[in-house]
């Protein structure tokens, strides 16, 4: 039996929840806006609150690592951490865009299992934050940040159904070249989402080190992309430089 505190704080929606056996027991969401630092420590101390009135014994902390919103990913992570540490419990780390993906799964009944699952997470003008998985979370194409054009995941347009969501999929929709492309609309995720991935990740003790962990910002945090650190990546997908 695990008991698990899960943290979701990359997008506009800051939420906790709490499961046992991969079961949601109790959870909070603030869905107003970027409150994270007024909302989130509150949150957490309720969700405490009800551990220590069902006389549960907390076995984890999860949060979601990214990427996302850089002061909503580090706001999560460091009260993360200073949870797990002062409970002594491990801390899991789960990717934001396998928590989209995994949401995705539980969409439909109709799924033919063989479908391409492509998260995008918003990062301004034409950019996302983005990867490729199918339905083991298996990468197809490996996270990172993408500069969406008409030629964008080109690579995945003849072979089978590809299926886009998130908060930046709406975008490209606009400039699709494909045509077996889908939409999953309002799709965002939240930490009672994030359930079965830390069920699997207590299981298999695929911990991260509560001291030196950081958020997975995917690129390094700015307002502007200098068109000079534009460079093309990969068969149709264009990514961002990292230093």
């Amino acid at each position: 039996m695990a008991i698990i505190l899960n943290i979701e704080t990359s997008s506009k929606t800051c939420s906790v929840a709490l499961t046992k056996d991969g079961a949601v027991e109790f959870q909070l969401e603030d869905t107003e806006g970027m409150n994270h630092a007024v909302k989130l420590a509150p949150f957490v101390e309720r969700c405490m609150e009800e551990v220590q009135r069902k006389e549960y014994v907390l076995d984890a902390v999860a949060v979601s690592l990214g990427p996302g919103s850089y002061t909503g990913l580090r706001i999560g992570l460091s009260l993360a951490k200073g949870l797990s540490f002062s409970l002594d419990v491990p801390l899991i780390g789960i990717s934001t865009l396998q928590i989209l993906a995994v949401k995705a799964m539980f969409r439909s009944l109709e799924w033919q299992g063989d479908e391409i699952l492509v998260p995008m997470v918003d990062a301004r003008r034409m950019e996302v934050f983005s990867g490729a998985f199918d339905f083991c979370l298996n990468e197809v194409v490996s996270e990172g940040p993408v500069v969406l054009d008409a030629n964008s995941f080109s690579d995945l347009h003849d072979r089978r159904k590809v299926v886009f969501f998130g908060d930046g999929a709406a975008k490209f929709k606009e400039v699709y070249s494909g045509v077996n492309g889908e939409w999953l609309e309002n799709l965002n995720p939240h930490a009672k989402d994030m359930t079965a991935l830390s069920e699997k990740y207590f299981r298999e003790g695929r911990f991260i080190d509560i001291a030196y962990s950081t958020p997975n910002y995917l690129k390094e945090y700015q307002t502007t992309v200098p068109k000079n650190k534009l460079i093309p990546v990969g068969a149709g997908i264009n990514r961002i430089k990292e230093d």
